[in-house]
């Protein structure tokens, strides 16, 4: 059985790109990135995969008339790569009902919130401002609604009295590095499913042993 063949997605300096290139290069590991797709030229994202010998392709969304010419092009880059399952790393761009539907089911996405609390931007100083005791990070299957769909994974993670925006962007990080793996892990593995609006894990997965990875999942 071959590998899951993965197509990144970035916007940015691709640090959760950089967690799934160190999985991949488990020889057990059960994923492979087939291509890195950023929107933007020249960000430290394209770097890290041309450092590990990863197709990278560079689709600027400003060379398109339209959303939809660049999510066509979008498409046909990923199935021309041969692509299984999209992983939407710091992709900073809105993705249309149409193109969301097509890869319904084989597209994860990862934020940095509990959702559904705090969908979009700026999460962090949001969780601050308002004085939650836990923020967090989530990935979850993506839905045309912006970070929505089906949640395969989260990790809480406890704000200090002292926290600020900058500490708590990077503790997050931390907790993001560890999940995506595991997740695409799973899902390479035949271990996670969608049913109705929820994840089910196959019986043999060991949550408690994912647990670990955060305080609370």
């Amino acid at each position: 059985m071959g590998k899951l063949r993965l197509g990144v997605l970035i916007s940015g300096s691709g640090t959760n790109l950089q967690a799934l290139i160190d999985a991949c290069r488990a020889h057990n590991f059960p994923a492979k990135i087939a291509v890195v797709i950023s929107n933007r030229p020249d960000v430290m994202g394209l770097k890290r995969a041309e450092a590990a010998h990863i197709k990278t392709v560079t689709l600027d969304h400003k060379n398109y008339e339209t959303r939809e010419d660049f999510e066509a092009e979008l498409h046909e880059t990923l199935q021309q790569n041969k692509v299984e399952l999209v992983c939407l790393a710091g992709f900073m761009r809105l993705l249309n009902a149409e193109f969301v539907n097509r890869w319904k089911d084989r597209m994860i996405n990862i934020h940095p919130s509990l959702l559904p609390s705090y969908k979009g931007l700026h999460t962090h100083a949001r969780a601050l401002e308002d004085g939650v005791r836990f923020a967090g990070c989530t990935i979850h299957y993506v839905r045309p609604e912006m970070d929505n769909g089906p949640i395969i994974m989260q990790a809480a993670i406890p704000i200090e009295p002292n926290e600020t925006e900058e500490s708590l962007i990077a503790k997050t990080l931390t907790y993001e590095h560890q999940m995506y793996p595991v997740v695409v892990k799973l899902i390479a593995e035949g271990k996670v499913r969608v049913s109705g609006h929820k994840v089910v894990f196959g019986e043999d997965v060991n949550l408690g042993s994912i647990g670990q990875i955060s305080p609370l999942l």
